[in-house]
């Protein structure tokens, strides 16, 4: 009886010393690693875009101050690590952010890195130069910055009005890299220029752009692979077979929804799926400053008449977990829970809501013999235009006649920048999971990516205290209430939050989702098996 009940621990002592003997699969060096881009990119620079397909090329060229740690798949303050940065520290109650900066380290052209590169850099991105950018979608994440000082060569201090602890998370994005100061904003729209692991060699719009290897990497032994070639393929069924005949040895960010992934296990069983659910929502916006949605109780009858559940099920096959303004947990940190969305009008019972909305409809001149006839813009690209039939069938019910109109990525990014629309179904994503992001950015009055144009100031003096709070409990209580007014308000109509499921060839290794798509790709740990 004790020689057979000993007998498991022998097996167990045994393979504990196979698996030691066993050596670990050493990284393969070289290789040109490709992947997948929907549409081509309206411009090269980072932080003039709000597009992962201008974060996921670009990345590779560049580095940050700091970064979310590339093989984590979740991003938090604690998976906040160094880069261009060597250390930092806070000081003054949370007011003064100094970063001791490493040595050494040089840009693609030879130059020196320093920081004054990092002062220029988002001197320009928060308006505080004379040196401009086209566009500057993030400069509220740094409208809380008072000054950024210089000491030496290798210390630079970002000095706040006011404490702020999701600043180091926002300069941790992939939105967030360093620009040289030495180059003019224009020029790093067609010609990338960082001090990454990859330099940029070439861009074919519509075909494809390739980074190389940048044989003068300050991480010793990085990058692993020789090139990378991001593949510009607009049409599904091409992605689908370059994938499959591995053409391509991964999906591009944000593309494989849950109905591409059931197509591709068909075409090709040998490929792997990792499910992320994304920073990224499906929305509708309104042009708030142009009648008819200036009136926000008709925001609201569309709010009521557009069925969070049925849409997931319809267009996403569940793909997509329903949500608010803050990604919803388990995956996020900050949004409304399950049970708190359902009690809001558009996420629990459809006939009731739909009822009101009618009589909202009616209230305001609308019938079924005499509807709102309006033009639905959106993207061409398949998740938006399935998102925007969806959407304008259901709208029929309260009498809203919707034209789908598709335009061009080149045109789409200007479209809503210029708010040159009535109505528009969009994806949104932010670069951070953090109310300072998902808040300042998509609902500040005078914020670029507010594309309602929605401005509330008594709310968004909540928006600053939430932001200052250090008091995680308060804060998200904070956050829920003001997550409850914009929603009640329809500042936006959101579906919910999609899940990615990121195809690859198994041979594909150390490349690792993030719940933020815009922040995994700097590509310096990413080798072949193969």
């Amino acid at each position: 009886m004790k020689k057979d009940a000993a007998r498991p621990w022998f097996i167990l002592l045994l393979a504990a010393a196979l698996l030691q003997a066993t050596p670990a699969i050493a990284q393969k060096y070289g290789g040109l690693l490709n992947w997948l881009l929907e549409d081509s990119p309206p411009s090269l620079s980072i932080h003039e875009n709000a597009t992962i397909v201008v974060t996921g090329p670009m990345m590779p060229v560049y580095n940050n101050v700091v970064l979310f740690d590339q093989l984590q798949a979740r991003e938090s303050f604690e998976s906040i690590v160094p880069e261009l940065a060597e250390s930092w520290r806070w000081n003054d109650g949370g007011k003064l952010l100094i970063f001791k900066l490493r040595q050494g380290i040089r840009f693609h052209d030879g130059k020196p890195f320093t920081g004054r590169d990092v002062k220029h850099t988002f001197d320009v991105v928060r308006g505080a130069s004379r040196t401009t950018l086209k566009a500057s979608p993030r400069k509220l994440w740094y409208a809380n910055v008072a000054e950024i000082a210089t000491s030496g060569d290798h210390e630079v201090t970002f000095r706040l009005k006011r404490p702020q602890p999701s600043l180091l998370a926002m300069l941790a994005s992939g939105y967030s890299p360093v620009y040289p100061a030495h180059v003019a904003p224009a020029e790093l729209r067609t010609r990338a220029m960082g001090t990454g692991p990859f330099r940029f060699e070439e861009y074919v719009r519509d075909r494809y752009i390739h980074v190389a290897r940048n044989s003068e990497y300050w991480v010793r032994g990085r990058p692993y692979l020789d090139a990378i070639r991001s593949h510009i393929v607009n049409k599904k069924a091409a992605r689908f077979a370059a994938l499959a005949s591995m053409q391509v040895d991964v999906d591009g960010p944000a593309i494989t929804t849950k109905p591409d992934m059931e197509a591709l296990k068909r075409m090709a069983p040998g490929l792997s799926f990792r499910p992320t659910t994304r920073t990224s929502f499906t929305n509708v916006v309104f042009n708030t400053k142009r009648a008819p949605f200036d009136n926000s109780r008709l925001r609201q009858a569309v709010s009521m008449a557009l069925e969070r559940p049925g849409f997931i099920k319809s267009v996403f096959q569940g793909g997509m977990v329903p949500g608010g303004i803050n990604m919803p947990p388990p995956d996020g940190i900050w949004g409304l829970a399950q049970e708190m969305l359902v009690m809001l009008p558009g996420y629990g019972d459809i006939q009731r809501d739909r009822q009101e909305a009618r009589k909202i409809m009616t209230s305001l001149g609308y019938t079924e013999d005499s509807p709102l006839r309006v033009t639905l813009n959106t993207r061409t690209s398949p998740v938006y235009v399935d998102a925007a039939v969806w959407t304008a069938s259901e709208l029929k019910q309260i009498w809203i006649a919707a034209e789908v109109k598709q335009l061009e990525s080149s045109l789409w990014f200007n479209t809503l920048n210029k708010r040159d629309f009535t109505i528009a179904l969009n994806s949104t994503g932010f670069g951070v999971d953090d109310p300072d992001v998902a808040l300042f950015e998509n609902y500040a009055c005078g914020s670029l990516r507010n594309y309602s144009d929605y401005c509330n100031p008594l709310l968004e003096k909540l928006f600053e205290q939430q932001s200052m709070t250090a008091d995680m409990a308060r804060r998200q209580q904070m956050v829920w209430y003001i997550e409850n007014v914009l929603l009640n308000d329809v500042a936006r109509v959101v579906y919910g939050f999609r899940i990615n499921y990121n195809a690859m060839w198994p041979y594909v290794r150390n490349l690792v989702p993030h719940q933020t798509n815009f922040s995994y790709s700097r590509m310096q740990e990413v080798w072949l098996d193969k």
